[in-house]
């Protein structure tokens, strides 16, 4: 059981058991803010494909829908099940996690300079529902150089995160100049739409 310490606990949002199945530490730290205890799922190999055809938009929904199935067994009685993914959009293309150094540079120059669109797709499941819904936000990238771009990626190691960037570390107080949307969704979890979404479920 996951909850916060050391400061004050929200109340409670969910009557039952909530399971986080992600062993991402960023959302585990997001779902901390809005929900006070609950569990991870212990990790599971999901392929993550959907159909080529699927709108690049329309991916993280997908894709979270597919992990969702993957743990549906462990949807007891008042159980809510919470699986996420992001995905960082340039102009159409799509930028997973960097499998490498190199392509974590290719990464990063393509999003100097530019627009990019991060997308969460979340699906919340318990035993006889299934809610599933994406937040967009768009970051504005300034020039970075490729000094910059290698002491990140050599210091920081961001093959862990889409599109080979954290906003919340220093290539984000150094790189962006700005976002439009949700701030918590580029880092994984669209916390005010999830923490409504949450609050609508039905029981």
């Amino acid at each position: 059981m996951t909850e916060q310490k050391n400061r004050p606990l929200p109340p409670a949002l969910y009557p039952g058991k909530v399971i986080l199945a992600s062993g991402s530490p960023r959302r585990q730290e997001l779902l901390g803010l809005i929900v006070p205890e609950f569990e991870i799922a212990p990790r599971r190999e999901v392929t993550e494909k959907c159909d080529p055809m699927t709108p690049s938009l329309k991916v993280p929904i997908a894709l979270s829908q597919l992990k969702s199935k993957v743990y549906s067994d462990l949807l007891d009685a008042d159980t809510l099940l919470i699986t996420a993914d992001t995905l960082v959009i340039v102009e159409g293309e799509i930028l997973g996690k960097p499998s490498n150094a190199e392509t974590a540079r290719r990464m990063l120059r393509r999003l100097s300079g530019h627009t990019h669109t991060v997308v969460t797709g979340v699906t919340l499941a318990d035993r006889h529902h299934s809610r599933s819904f994406a937040e967009q936000t768009k970051v504005k990238f300034g020039h970075l150089t490729i000094d910059e771009i290698n002491n990140y990626i050599e210091i920081f190691h961001p093959f862990d995160k889409a599109g080979a960037y954290g906003i919340q570390e220093w290539i984000g107080c150094i790189g962006v100049r700005g976002i439009e949307g949700d701030f918590y969704n580029v880092m994984g979890l669209p916390l005010h739409a999830l923490y409504r979404e949450i609050k609508a479920f039905p029981l």
